[in-house]
């Protein structure tokens, strides 16, 4: 009986070093590593500005109309025709007009001689009168006789200087440089007294007339530089300035009506564009910049995480404006990509995690893809 509970002992404490051996062995499972890429956090000097839609207008458009009644008997634009300043458009059968300036011309004549006459008729009498020759009525007679012929004179310049202008309004001149839009006549048509013939605008330069919301009206000033792209056009850039702001917001869309001029001395930028803005609020300067991919949103607070040595370290941050730019640290990855600037949290060099992040906690452990 002894030895059979001594077996059991030995077997038992055998059993007890056993056990004990192998929870010695048992090993604590490996970190787990994440596979993240990042981008250093990068300076660069930029504007604040505002992204805005707007449309390109004629700097002018003016219509011109017939001011007098008659037979076009030339008309030397089409649509598209570059007209300068005071250059001839159209012109009508102006003999009628002119025999009308030559009539009133003759009338003129036969009023300064009937004139002319008078006058030395009571210069005279006058002085026939001073030796009383002749009674205070002949006088008198003589005196009115020459009132009338001065005011025949008058009436005879001005019958003579409406003529002339009546004839000059039967040539159509351009009033401003510019482009003929739109052209309703032809050679040879009858046209009546204030018909529209032709419509002219001047491009160079073109009004860029577009809004922004409410919250930003208070940094937008006149003289501000902008720049705006055309879609047919998307690698070309053009430059214009602020010309005129509205006095109020518009009480239905809450935004701020504003109008820039844009100079277009080749004629390259067309009215009735559409186009993309960039308005510039502020003058340039230093703004650290990351991709916009780094962001992290939890409710109210915005974070990112940025690799120290192999770790993950998570950080609150305060962004500002959003920025699409070329790629600004990889030279491997052409296009437009969309970076966030960030005024707290992040500084220069940092290297800030752009893919993986989502599978992050603060103080993991992480391999960066070359």
């Amino acid at each position: 009986m002894r030895s059979k509970l001594t077996v059991i002992l030995v077997i038992a404490m055998s059993l007890t070093a056993f056990t004990s051996c192998k929870k010695k062995e048992v090993k604590p499972p490996a970190e787990k590593t994440v596979n993240v890429k990042v981008q250093p956090a990068v300076i660069k000097k930029l504007m604040h500005s505002i992204d805005a839609i707007g449309t390109l207008n004629p700097y002018e458009e003016v219509t011109l109309s017939a001011e007098v009644n008659g037979i076009l008997k030339d008309v030397s634009v089409d649509e598209g025709t570059i007209a300068l300043r005071g250059m001839i458009l159209a012109a009508i059968d102006d003999t009628d007009y002119a025999l009308e300036g030559k009539k009133t011309e003759a009338g003129l004549k036969q009023a300064e001689a009937n004139l002319s006459n008078t006058r030395l008729e009571y210069q005279r009498k006058e002085a026939l009168y001073k030796e009383a020759l002749i009674t205070k009525q002949q006088i008198d007679d003589v005196s009115s006789r020459l009132a009338v012929m001065e005011a025949e004179v008058d009436r005879a310049k001005t019958s003579l200087l409406l003529a002339r202008q009546t004839l000059s309004k039967t040539k159509i001149y351009s009033p401003i440089s510019g482009v003929i839009k739109r052209k309703n006549i032809e050679k040879g048509n009858y046209v009546k007294n204030s018909e529209a013939l032709l419509t002219i605008i001047k491009t160079d330069p073109l009004k860029l007339n577009f809004s922004v919301p409410e919250k930003n009206a208070g940094k937008v000033r006149k003289g501000q530089s902008l720049s705006i792209k055309v879609d047919s056009m998307p690698e070309n850039e053009f430059k214009g300035r602020v010309n005129i702001i509205y006095p109020s917001i518009d009480e239905k869309t809450r935004s701020l009506e504003i109008e820039a001029n844009i100079p277009n001395q080749h004629g390259t930028l067309k009215p009735g564009s559409f186009v993309h803005i960039t308005l510039y609020t502020d003058t340039e300067k230093e703004t650290i910049l990351i991709p916009d991919t780094a962001l992290l949103y939890e409710g109210d607070k915005t974070k990112v995480f940025v690799v120290e040595a192999d770790k993950a370290r998570e950080r609150l941050v305060r962004s500002g404006q959003k920025y699409k730019l070329q790629s600004i640290v990889n030279s491997q990855e052409p296009g437009v990509i969309e970076y966030t600037e960030i005024l707290e949290g992040i500084k220069e060099g940092e290297m800030v995690v752009t893919v993986g992040q989502h599978n992050l906690y603060e103080g993991a452990k992480v391999n960066v893809a070359r």
